[in-house]
């Protein structure tokens, strides 16, 4: 099942790096196929997402998702 969600764009420096979203709740997610198109730390955006099953990450942070659409939204 999908949700939408609002939030900005996060970089965590672990590893390699790992891009996410923290939504407004606080919640980070850790979206498995992140688009190129929203890759800047501190973006607003509005995502569309769907839970993954993941066996094995090398980033032990936030919940993996799918993003199935999305927008970038004004300061």
């Amino acid at each position: 099942m999908s949700k939408t969600i609002e939030g900005r764009v996060i970089f965590k420096e672990i590893g390699t790096g790992a891009w996410g979203i923290e939504s407004k709740d606080g919640t980070e997610y850790r979206p498995v196929n992140f688009p190129e198109q929203l890759k800047k730390k501190g973006a607003n955006v509005k995502v569309k997402i769907k839970p993954v099953d993941e066996d094995f990450s090398i980033h032990m942070w936030g919940e993996p998702v799918e993003i199935v659409g999305f927008s970038t939204l004004m300061p």
